[in-house]
């Protein structure tokens, strides 16, 4: 299958955390990084998910935040340092990809905040992603 998705981060799962009807399903990223994913029990049932499983993170690019400082007091606990590859700004929005360790990401920003930010390539950054919007799928 072929997708829109381009983040797509290899990974292993580490555990899940079974729920009624929602699943919390941490995974060590390629290079060594922790994520979790929030899916329904019914996903990681028919994935057949659970320790050790090979998965991708998949992330859409308009879900990926981007911080330049230190982040405290937020509630999102998916928190991928990195760095700036590329930027490209068009007139309202702006494309960033950002190399972390295991992979590459991109976030679909606006502009104003490509500026406001400094984003250039070089720029260290945290990319941050609620674990609502990471989709598993099974490598």
């Amino acid at each position: 299958m072929t997708l829109s998705i381009r983040n797509q981060l290899p990974g292993t799962v580490i555990a899940v955390t079974a729920g009624e009807a929602m699943a919390a399903v941490k995974v060590r990223l390629a290079g060594g990084q922790e994520i979790t994913a929030a899916i329904t029990a019914y996903a990681v049932k028919d994935l057949g998910l659970a320790e050790g499983s090979a998965v991708k993170a998949l992330v859409k690019s308009t879900e990926v935040a981007l911080a330049t400082g230190p982040v405290e007091g937020l509630s999102i606990r998916n928190r991928l340092a990195g760095s700036v590859t590329e930027v490209a700004t068009g007139g309202a929005m702006g494309s960033v990809k950002v190399s972390v360790d295991g992979g590459e990401l991109t976030a679909a920003i606006t502009r104003d905040a490509v500026e406001d930010l400094g984003l250039n390539a070089g720029t260290s950054v945290v990319a941050l992603i609620k674990s609502t919007e990471i989709s598993l799928d099974t490598a």
